[in-house]
């Protein structure tokens, strides 16, 4: 099932400038590694040595923030949108 990801101005040097990519994956997991497998080294950019994602990250599948899902073990259906949105903070 291809699932459309949005990747953040900043993580665009490691998948070659590209805004949205494609891939195939049933959970938020699978799509960090399939990630991982089209473009090699994003994933520890994303996640800590545990495999977690890294906490200045939110993830959104169809805008639904995964925390309030399933987090990482959020199931993705055909066509679902996943957003990697960097934290922002400041005052």
């Amino acid at each position: 099932m291809a699932v459309q990801v949005l990747i953040p101005t900043p993580l665009q040097k490691f998948t070659s400038n590209e805004a949205s990519v494609s891939l195939e994956a049933s959970s938020v997991d699978g799509l960090l590694q399939a990630l991982e497998g089209r473009f090699p080294g994003i994933l520890g950019r994303l996640c800590d040595e545990n495999g977690k994602l890294r906490r200045f990250l939110n993830v959104y599948v169809n805008s639904e923030d995964i925390r309030f899902l399933d987090n990482q073990s959020t199931t993705l259906a055909d066509g679902d949108e996943v957003s990697i949105v960097p934290a922002v903070a400041g005052g």
